[in-house]
């Protein structure tokens, strides 16, 4: 018998969902996959080059980075790129010189240092913690990859940071360049000439064939909200299947809820979060509502092998979200994001696999388990969780 549906909260029920069709979607795990695709692609710009990078390190794959786009500015390209503050505060500022005096138009989102040009102490808690780079307005790549050695294989002296980042041709390769756009203009700069998509049969495909993607937050920070509403409106929507993997994660009541519901009417949800983190208060953070989760039957798996940074879901095998959105505090206030939303099952299949693949990786934590932690573990929990808007 089919599961009932359950109505979603009021102010989730409107879900403009404007899938567009004719697209060719590739999923890019860790660093390993996504560096050299993103590299040839920029090798290959004749027109502009679109950066927006949370982190952009001056590091060894940073500096790869800086000399490809430096190479794409002297072919005759247009080159831009945004960084942001926060993210990028120990990288070395020569780089960003360096790459301005080729041509490279660079700017510094929500600068933390006083004596900085445009500092705004009213913004220190606003962060561009998007990842997106468009080159000639024909391919895109978004996801949770940061331009830095933690997300270099080990084999090359980096972390191997666990993480996907989405690689698409189509239509919906505007959305991310109208994500770009928005942010370039909201910080002063004027508007920038942005290249058409190409069409669906440019790309090889028929009118009504390939993927069908939406991007998710192309406004600077009106729409932040819609990344959440397309999560929460699937977990209610759910059949069968949430699988959801996120870095940090500290969900406010409206997704616990979702998650719980769907858990208790018979859906099949698998949280996946880091055994390790790079911020291990929010790890903490995120452990004090284990419990909670574990009552109402979601299943929830610790990564062991590496770092798990990436941020993605798959609901029923058929929508499937890759990006930069965390389900923290940050994310859900005040962070700009962006999301990339496809509806097709044989996407869903490739991300499901790819799901299935880290949790033999994983720890599964059991309510039994949990409940025999420490005193002293509980409380470091519930202290970290009563903090967690500041992390």
């Amino acid at each position: 018998m089919p599961l009932i549906r359950q109505q979603p909260p009021r102010k989730f029920r409107r879900l403009n969902e404007h899938f567009v069709a004719g697209h060719s979607v590739s999923l890019l795990r860790n660093g390993t996959e996504a560096f050299p695709e993103m590299l040839a692609a920029i090798a290959g710009a004749q027109q502009q080059v679109l950066l927006e990078m949370y982190w952009f390190g001056s590091d060894r794959i940073g500096r790869r980075f800086a000399t490809a786009l430096s190479g794409a500015r002297r072919r005759g390209a247009e080159v831009c790129v945004i960084y942001d503050g926060v993210g990028s505060l120990e990288t070395d500022r020569n780089q960003f010189e360096r790459l301005a005096e080729v041509g490279v138009q660079v700017h510094e989102f929500g600068p933390v240092l006083p004596w900085r040009h445009r500092f705004r102490l009213d913004r220190l808690s606003r962060r561009d913690h998007r990842k997106i780079l468009v080159v000639d307005g024909s391919v895109g790549f978004t996801g949770g990859i940061n331009l830095a050695d933690p997300w270099l294989d080990v084999s090359e002296g980096g972390d191997g940071f666990r993480d996907d980042m989405v690689r698409v041709e189509g239509p919906a390769v505007r959305g991310l360049s109208d994500c770009f756009q928005s942010t370039w203009q909201a910080s002063g700069h004027p508007p920038l000439r942005l290249l058409p998509a190409l069409a669906p049969k440019a790309a090889g495909l028929p009118d009504e064939g390939g993927q069908q993607v939406r991007v998710l937050g192309e406004a600077f920070h009106k729409k932040r909200r819609e990344i959440v509403r397309a999560y929460v409106a699937h977990m209610y929507r759910a059949q069968r299947r949430i699988w959801l993997a996120n870095s940090y994660f500290v969900p406010d009541r409206v997704i616990r809820r979702a998650l719980i519901r769907a858990a208790r009417r018979g859906v099949d949800v698998r949280v996946l979060l880091p055994g390790q983190s790079d911020v291990p208060i929010v790890r903490m953070a995120s452990r004090a509502i284990y419990a909670r989760l574990l009552k109402a039957g979601v299943r929830i798996f610790e990564l062991q092998k590496n770092v798990l940074h990436s941020k993605t879901a798959v609901v029923d095998g058929i929508w499937s979200t890759i990006g930069t959105f965390n389900m923290d505090y940050r994310s859900l206030k005040s962070n700009l994001e962006v999301n990339l939303a496809v509806n097709d099952r044989r996407f869903g299949a490739v991300m499901e696999q790819s799901y299935l693949a880290d949790l033999e990786q994983s720890h599964e934590v059991t309510s039994e388990e949990f409940e025999q932690r420490s005193l002293a573990e509980r409380a470091v929990e519930q202290v970290a969780y009563r903090f967690r808007k500041l992390w």
